[in-house]
Formats: structure tokens, C-alpha cells, sequence
């Protein structure tokens, strides 16, 4: 209930937003950003899934071709009391995983070829577990609306700096052009708080919901460190608004001074150290 609130203010401050950048453009700008905020909004909401999917370039896989993933993800679903998710396989050498999704019945799980190499049968059961815990936390759709939105921003934003910038001689625009300017630079940052807002608490979550589905948090902190260690060493070609929808920030390496402050994810550090204490058994 509270992560289906939080998806609604999301899609209405969205819609807002694009409202509000409309009214600058004067009542025709307006009726425009009403349109546009009604395709976005709902795109975000029924398409956010395929969106996360075609930004991680992956591609579904069947029983036939990996048994085991099935096998494994069947397990655990059955065990949660959850339908079985469509899953997927990214290229991308860097180990990851992640779940997207509207909800339990809509969902999809993704791994990478990096993480069927790395991880071992148990490691990658706690990967798994942690992402179905996603889906049966109702993570996925307010993880993957944020993260369409966190796009959409940043597009409206930069259509409306170069809008303000080249729209003419109307003097309502030229009034106009210092607000349209600070909105381009002050929604993308907004974006990517609310994302990091978002993903810190719901990873801690996750990895207490992944280990007590199958019993321990052994498997998924030996995980961590794998995933931790190569998310430094081997790029991922990714977008930065998908990048928390990922069990470690697939962009960790990428990082430079600001990582503290656009930090997506919450310590691996800390994870792990829960993860052992035994902190996901209260």
C-alpha cells in the first residue's frame, strides 16, 4: 500500500511538472503539456517494465536453453507463494541482476552472462531470491516508474532550456527563459534523489526478504562481494536512471568525487555485515 502511494504521487508530480512547463509556453503550451503529461504518465506506468528491459538490452530465455535459471526462480517463487516472472539474459560482462515490473503477476527478472559466470549455484540462488523478494515487496513498479520518470526529466528539462533559449522574440518567453533554464538544471538533480531516496531502503529490504525465503544470508553476501568487486573493474554500458534498479550500482565504477552524495545504493559494506549478523532474522 505504501509503495503503490508513493507510485501514485510519483505519476502526479510528473504530470505536474509537465503541466507546469507547459503553462510557460502560454494556454497553448498548456493544452500540450496536458496531452503530454497523459502519454507520460501512463506510458511510465504500463510500459516502465519494457523500458528497463530494452535499456539493459536483454532477451528472454526459455526453459529449454537455461534450466536451471527456471528451476531455481520456480523454487523460490513457489516458496513466496508468487506466479513465475518472464526471465531474462543481459550480454553485459559485469555481473548484475535486476526486477521490473507492475506488479507480481506482471514482473520479469534479468541476470547477466557476467553473473552466470561468476557466481556459484548458491550465490546466484541469493541474487534471485533478493530480486523476487523485489517483486514480492512491490519494489518493481515504483523502482521502474522512478526510474522511466528520473528519463522523462530529464528530457522535458533539456527541451525546455533549449525551448527557452531559441524561442523567439515573444516577450513572455524571453521573461521566461531564466526559470525554463534553472528547471533543466534543477530536475535532472531532483530526479536522481528521488531515485537514491527510493533504492537505499528498499535494497536493505530486499536482502532480508532474499534471506529468510531460503534461510540464510551467507550465499547473498559472498555475492555482494563478487558483484561489488567487478562493478569497479568492468563497465556497464547502462543508464544512470536504470542504474538503481540493479542488486549493486552498475555504474560503481564510474564514479568519481560526487559518489558519496549520487550514491544509488546503500554501503555493500553494510549489506554484507547485516546480511552475517544475522539481522535479517528479526
Amino acid at each position: 500500500m505504501r509503495n503503490n502511494l508513493k507510485t501514485v504521487v510519483l505519476l502526479a508530480g510528473f504530470g505536474g511538472l509537465i503541466l507546469l512547463v507547459g503553462s510557460l509556453f502560454g494556454q497553448g503550451g498548456l493544452v500540450i503539456g496536458f496531452v503530454l503529461a497523459l502519454l507520460m504518465v501512463g506510458g511510465s506506468y504500463w510500459f516502465s517494465d519494457r523500458i528497463a528491459i530494452k535499456a539493459a538490452r536483454a532477451v528472454p530465455v526459455t526453459e529449454a536453453e537455461m534450466p536451471d535459471y527456471y528451476r531455481v526462480v520456480r523454487e523460490l517463487t513457489q516458496a513466496a507463494g508468487m506466479p513465475m516472472p518472464k526471465l531474462y539474459v543481459a550480454e553485459s560482462a559485469q555481473p548484475n541482476a535486476f526486477a521490473t515490473g507492475r506488479n507480481p503477476d506482471h514482473a520479469a527478472v534479468a541476470v547477466t552472462q557476467g553473473i552466470l559466470r561468476v557466481c556459484d549455484g548458491e550465490e546466484l540462488r541469493g541474487v534471485l531470491a533478493h530480486e523476487i523478494s523485489h517483486v514480492g515487496n512491490r519494489d518493481i513498479l515504483i523502482g521502474s516508474v522512478a526510474a522511466a520518470l528520473a528519463m522523462m526529466i530529464t528530457f522535458v528539462a533539456r527541451m525546455a532550456m533549449w525551448g527557452a533559449m531559441f524561442g523567439g522574440g515573444n516577450r513572455r518567453r524571453n521573461d521566461n527563459v531564466l526559470a525554463m533554464i534553472a528547471l533543466a538544471v534543477l530536475a535532472p538533480l531532483a530526479a536522481a534523489l528521488l531515485q537514491m531516496a527510493l533504492s537505499r531502503s528498499r535494497e536493505f529490504e530486499a536482502d532480508r526478504s532474499g534471506a529468510r525465503l531460503i534461510g540464510t544470508g551467507e550465499p547473498l553476501a559472498r555475492a555482494l562481494e563478487k558483484l561489488d568487486r567487478a562493478s569497479q573493474q568492468i563497465p556497464m554500458d547502462v543508464d544512470p536512471a536504470h542504474a538503481t534498479a540493479y542488486i549493486v550500482n552498475p555504474l560503481t565504477g564510474r564514479e568519481g568525487q560526487s559518489k558519496s552524495l549520487f550514491r544509488t545504493h546503500p554501503s555493500t559494506e553494510e549489506r554484507i555485515r547485516r546480511l552475517r549478523s544475522g539481522d535479517w532474522q528479526h
